[in-house]
């Protein structure tokens, strides 16, 4: 097989967990191109990648619906596949997995272990133990094609050489760089701010460390502003820079402390060492970032919160376990970010 279709949409860090996967594929199977279906603004995810091409939904017009499937379908059939490889596995790709399934292409999909993770997050009976990672569940989906990807000996990225815009913002690089993201989907996976204000502080004292505080839109911004505190080593990136440019600083960290979200799989994508923090989701679920141990993550007290996970993805709120990040001090995160960027 010499071109797979890869389908994934979704969100942020979904699409992110992807990267490592297909790097191994086309650094390890050197004859074998991939097209990458996914929502035009993942786009710069790939574009480092050889023999890789990138292939924009438009899931609000041309691809909307199931005539948009179809017409999804017969686009990406111009590009003569070999085998369609759904890593999203919901009811829009499994339409297009299907249309290519009955001109006999060979497809496959993952299997995202549904059952598996609803007993680790169900209320009574818990089952609680790691799951597979995502990362590696892509993986399998592949082997199905015949290619044995295997994750540990993949090249990551090297740190990009900043523009002359971005080093307007950041200054030259002579102290450890620090990323902290913190904002999530869901207010379950958030940091209480109060909290991530003390971290920022605490950390700004040491004159060792320069913080990037990483948002998206106007809400997020103004928070981080005011997480900033006037503070002369900490510095706010939100809405200053492109995609592309913002991962061309994220690849500069020493460090990135973020909560369960796309910020986490953004920079273990890069090779950029990763502080999870965890709330009511928690890193037996799969979403561990790549390459990142569980050595790497803080997670909230599940002795005082047993029914931890709550979910999945971190929508479900449960009565009574509205502070559960507050077990998680701030004092923890600070050693814990000292001792992983030394």
């Amino acid at each position: 097989m010499k071109h797979i279709i890869v389908f994934r949409l979704s969100a942020m860090g979904d699409v992110a967990m992807t990267v490592p996967v297909i790097t191994a594929l086309v650094q390890q199977f050197e004859d074998v191109e991939v097209t990458v279906v996914s929502r035009p603004f993942f786009r710069p995810f790939f574009e480092h990648l050889p023999r890789v091409h990138f292939f924009a939904v438009d899931v609000q017009g041309r691809h909307k619906g199931f005539l948009g499937l179809w017409r999804l379908y017969r686009e990406l059939s111009k590009l003569k596949p070999d085998g369609f490889a759904d890593f999203h596995n919901v009811l829009r790709s499994k339409i297009v997995r299907i249309f290519f399934c009955l001109s006999g292409i060979r497809t496959a999909y993952t299997d995202k272990g549904r059952a598996e993770k609803k007993a680790l997050t169900r209320a009574e009976n818990k089952v609680f133990k790691p799951l597979k990672t995502m990362v590696q569940r892509h993986c399998d989906t592949l082997s199905a094609f015949g290619f044995q990807v295997q994750l540990n000996n993949i090249i990551l990225p090297q740190p990009k050489v900043l523009s002359a815009k971005i080093q307007n913002i950041t200054g030259v690089k002579i102290k450890k760089w620090i990323g902290i993201a913190p904002f999530a989907q869901y207010k379950t996976k958030v940091y209480p701010e109060d909290l991530m204000r003390e971290v920022i502080r605490k950390l700004a004292l040491d004159d060792h460390y320069q913080l990037f505080l990483l948002g998206g839109g106007t809400e997020e911004t103004e928070l981080l502003n005011q997480m900033q505190q006037k503070l002369d080593n900490v510095i706010v990136v939100a809405g200053k820079l492109t995609l592309e440019e913002e991962m061309a600083l994220i690849s500069n960290f020493d460090l990135m402390l973020s909560m369960d979200s796309g910020n986490a799989h953004i920079a273990a994508m890069l090779g950029v060492k990763v502080l999870t923090l965890w709330g009511h989701t928690h890193p037996y679920a799969g979403f561990l970032p790549f390459n990142q141990s569980f050595d790497n993550t803080l997670t909230a007290d599940r002795t005082r919160y047993p029914k931890i996970p709550t979910s999945v993805y971190g929508n479900k709120q449960v009565e009574g376990y509205e502070e559960v990040m507050r077990t998680i001090s701030t004092d923890a995160v600070v050693e814990k970010i000292k001792d992983l960027s030394k």
